[in-house]
């Protein structure tokens, strides 16, 4: 047939072009829902052939639980001499998991010598501290004592 005479042709210029007069075939109902609507129903094959890795999940992600909430740099640490005890060696003990710090890091410079008591502790934290004559304990060191 000669694309002249095709009913698309001649409906050109209405307003509606055969669907009737109500907008049909215009809204997202015509396409099966708008965006990801029915990937897991009417649209399903089409999904598994477009997006085979859609459904599932990373076999093999490490959940990480040992995420640090609260920590604190060396700089801050004059801050908290004000809880610190006094040992028997006449160093300063400060317990930083008494007050709710998990790590101590590295930043700033140590200016008093300190017996550190921490779950966990960075490596220039510990080298700045012993250093200077402190010493650090981590948990690892507490559980062997």
């Amino acid at each position: 047939m000669a694309t002249r005479l095709r009913k698309s042709r001649r409906q050109r210029g209405t307003r509606f072009c055969g669907w009737g007069q109500i907008g049909q075939h215009r809204a997202s109902g015509s396409r099966g829902g708008v965006g990801g609507a029915g990937k897991h129903k009417h649209f399903f094959l089409r999904t598994l052939k477009e997006e085979p890795d859609h459904f599932g999940h990373e076999q093999f992600h490490a959940l990480r639980k040992s995420d640090v909430s609260r920590w604190v740099n060396l700089r801050d640490l004059n801050k908290l001499l004000r809880y610190s005890k006094s040992g028997e060696d006449g160093k300063t003990v400060l317990d930083l998991g008494e007050l709710g710090y998990e790590k101590l890091l590295g930043s700033g410079r140590v200016e008093a010598v300190f017996t550190i008591k921490v779950k966990q502790a960075s490596k220039s934290a510990k080298d700045k501290i012993t250093e200077a004559g402190g010493e650090v304990l981590t948990l690892n060191e507490l559980n062997k004592e």
